[in-house]
């Protein structure tokens, strides 16, 4: 991955773009200093957080320090809103009056790249994801965005930027699977954010994508890892979603079961979720979404707790963990 080493855990930075409920510029800092104080010197952004309010926030907080590896993204370009702005919109509170507008042409990778320096306060950007492409986001409009990106210079605008050296590295930062292995049998990729994806709920990737990442060299960061929080709240948490939604009746009784293991073995479920996705050995990151000094503890928590091998087997024994996915190398 072109000599870009990621530290193990990071921290995404939408809520702090006010992602279902607003947090003040003061809190916003202070998880930022929080986190990288814990040692999580991998920040994850992007245009779409809060429409620029999320790397404004993290161009401020980490505004002189060259230790912290930055990641943001492409895709959306953010124009000015016409007419008022309802307090919510796509999910954030109280943001900024911008509209994000999909564009993965070339001119709107630059636009988008170029915003994006200015309100991170950067002359450099490691990594530039390519975000939320997919048919599972654009639905009957995904084969012209991928025009966009694939014939209309998107994503050569990408390598362009990594030969200039205005980036390290360059890949896509998605939720859904497909549109990974779509992308590459057609361009190459140095690494892939995939949100969601591999979680106690869910392990498709590692039948397809994650063997094909190991052969061509793609470096893998997981993030999403509470599915959108129903994960780390509980299956009955009013606040719960999943995958940005509301939460499927399915999806509430699966993670009622695995609570229920974890209840047994004293490893409270959000310990379980994130220390199942550090275990996978071809994890380069694992991101965690943090509003708060004391989710940032927390985390710190939930990765030092102890979880006894009985944990994992007795998960694989009811069927709600695949046999054949690693998991934590612990001694009762």
């Amino acid at each position: 991955m072109t000599g870009l080493t990621l530290p193990p855990i990071g921290f995404g930075t939408a809520p702090l773009g006010n992602l279902y409920r607003p947090v003040d510029d003061e809190t916003a800092e202070a998880t930022i200093t929080a986190a990288v104080r814990a040692g999580l010197l991998y920040a994850d952004t992007a245009p779409y957080y809060g429409f620029g309010l999320a790397e404004t926030r993290l161009g401020q907080a980490i505004a002189g320090n060259r230790d912290v590896v930055i990641s943001t993204k492409v895709g959306r370009v953010l124009e000015p809103l016409a007419g008022s702005a309802e307090r919510e919109r796509h999910g954030f509170v109280d943001a900024p009056a911008l509209a994000p507008v999909y564009d993965y042409s070339r001119d709107g990778i630059l636009r988008s790249h170029e915003a994006s320096l200015k309100r991170l306060g950067r002359d450099h950007i490691d990594i530039l994801y390519v975000h939320d492409i997919g048919r599972r986001v654009h639905g009957a409009a995904h084969d012209a965005r991928m025009s966009e990106l694939l014939d209309k210079g998107g994503f050569a605008a990408l390598e362009e930027l990594r030969e200039q050296g205005a980036v390290s590295a360059i890949g896509v930062g998605v939720n859904e699977t497909a549109v990974c292995l779509e992308l590459m049998e057609h361009v190459s990729l140095d690494i892939i954010l995939l949100a969601g994806r591999y979680t106690l709920l869910e392990q498709s990737p590692v039948d397809e994508l994650f063997p094909r990442c190991a052969a061509t060299g793609t470096a893998l960061v997981l993030a999403g890892v509470y599915n959108s929080g129903i994960l780390a709240l509980g299956a009955d948490a009013p606040a719960a979603h999943y995958d940005y939604a509301g939460v499927p009746e399915a999806i509430r009784q699966r993670t009622r079961a695995i609570e229920r293991i974890c209840a047994a073995h004293d490893v409270a479920l959000p310990a379980a979720a994130l220390q199942f996705v550090l275990a996978h050995p071809q994890a380069a990151s694992v991101i965690i979404g943090l509003a708060s000094a004391d989710e940032v503890r927390a985390t710190m928590t939930n990765i030092a707790a102890p979880a006894p091998d009985g944990l994992w087997s007795d998960l694989k024994a009811a069927g709600l963990l695949r046999a054949d996915v690693p998991v934590p190398a612990t001694t009762e």
